[in-house]
């Protein structure tokens, strides 16, 4: 009877959101198991993404899989909580009326209460990782202030919320003496941390803090945006050790006419300065950003300057995906989505091909150098790593040849490339 299972569909903000319920189950006494292959609890919570379309996909999928174990009475409770919650939460209670309870994406700490149970204060800061041991995702804030046509996240999550900077430090503190040396600071938006709060952009300093912090060994930055940056982070990415040479920051597209339909509030000239002024301050950084193809409004032009631009620019780290219509959003509501489905497919399909070609490139001028690799994972064959330019499940990694030497998950050695193939590096301990 006491045992939970804990679904988690979505990005890593909501792996925090599951990370700080399960230590409240579990400080309650009860077993809980993670994205287990084959739930065995007789309570099931799903926490969901809203974000696209493929991704409510999923999440409702899931929650009608476990809808089906509750009405065979196989469960005792389903509850839902998350983005697809908070931003669908009466038509969903309306349609699937065997969950128990829908909760939003800043309620589920009532889940404790409505077990039956006290939510603790005492232990808020404290999370059960779902991770490897050492490493660890750090929301700073919730929220977002942006207006990006297509993009449902501020109708989900409202408006930019930021963490106060000692909250963040004690958590990690907290971290650190658990055994976690690598961070991952995530947010809705880094740049704007801070303006509500502190009225003025503090992502530079909450940055330098964080780094102080003895035990600290990786830092990494996702999800900055480009309009508005805050240059003062740049000298702290360079200047201190621990910071990685790595921010993800999303541009989404490259042309003025796709820019400005988009709502991103930046320029061609101004993006191309702004990854110039990225490079010179911090000499050896690598970039991740994210594209959209298929926006409405984008023409064959559009297209090929975007190519264009991946060709020339040469992220080290690239992702894209469709645009997907989304409800409630400024595009839904003043573009007509015109692009077919196969034009979108075929745009995504050959902006990746380029990137391949990028990234082997890049890839390849790894040989024979000696990077610091943290050790994730055993398989048969090899130890698996990341260097500092890699980030936990999206971006490359380094496979290190078995030579009898035993190596230790989440330390970091000092490992000599070999080989390369178009995203992964090989290489051997020193």
């Amino acid at each position: 009877m006491n045992k939970v299972d804990l679904i988690t569909l979505g990005c890593s903000k909501n792996l925090v959101d599951s990370e700080q319920l399960i230590r409240q189950l579990e400080a309650n006494g009860y077993q809980v198991e993670h994205d287990a292959a084959k739930p065995k609890g007789t309570i099931a919570i799903i926490n969901t993404c809203g974000f696209i379309g493929d991704a409510k996909e999923e999440s409702i999928n899931m929650i009608l899989q476990f809808a089906a174990l509750r009405k065979k009475k196989k469960l005792t409770k389903l509850l839902v909580m998350g983005c697809l919650s908070e931003r669908y939460l009466a038509e969903l209670s309306k349609e699937i009326p065997e969950v128990d309870k829908f909760y939003g994406k800043f309620d589920f700490k009532s889940i404790i209460t409505d077990l039956g149970k006290a939510y603790q204060q005492d232990i808020r800061l404290e999370r059960t990782l779902t991770t490897p041991k050492h490493y660890a995702y750090i929301k700073i804030s919730e929220g977002c202030n942006r207006t990006c046509s297509y993009c449902a996240i501020p109708i989900i999550t409202g408006k930019h919320n930021s963490r106060p900077m000692e909250e963040i430090e004690e958590e990690v503190r907290i971290l650190v003496s658990e055994g976690v040396k690598e961070f991952q600071l995530i947010a809705q938006d880094l740049t704007f941390y801070g303006l509500d709060l502190y009225k003025e952009l503090k992502l530079a300093e909450l940055t330098q803090r964080l780094a102080n912090i003895e035990g600290v060994e990786w830092l990494r930055l996702h999800y900055a945006y480009p309009a508005h940056f805050p240059y003062d982070l740049l000298p702290v990415i360079r200047d201190n050790a621990n910071v990685c040479n790595y921010l993800d920051i999303a541009l989404q597209h490259i042309s003025d006419n796709m820019l400005t339909l988009m709502r991103r509030n930046i320029t061609t000239a101004d993006t191309y300065k702004l990854l110039e002024t990225i490079r010179k301050e911090v000499p050896g950084i690598h970039l991740r950003t994210t594209l959209m193809v298929g926006h409405p409004g984008e023409t064959e032009a559009d297209f090929e300057e975007l190519k264009t631009f991946v060709r020339t620019a040469k992220f080290e780290r690239m992702g894209a995906f469709t645009y997907s219509d989304e409800e409630g959003t400024f595009s839904n509501k003043t573009y007509e989505d015109n692009i077919p489905v196969e034009i979108k497919q075929q745009r995504l399909d050959e902006l990746m091909a380029i990137q391949q070609e990028v990234s082997a490139e890049i890839s390849a001028q790894k040989v024979g150098k000696t990077l610091k690799v943290i050790v994730d994972r055993e398989d048969a064959d090899y130890y698996i790593g990341r260097t500092e330019f890699d980030s936990p499940e999206v971006d490359p990694e380094v496979l290190i040849e078995k030579t009898g030497k035993t190596l230790e998950i989440g330390q970091i050695y000092a490992v000599t490339i070999t080989n390369s193939d178009d995203f992964d590096l090989y290489g051997k301990v020193n």
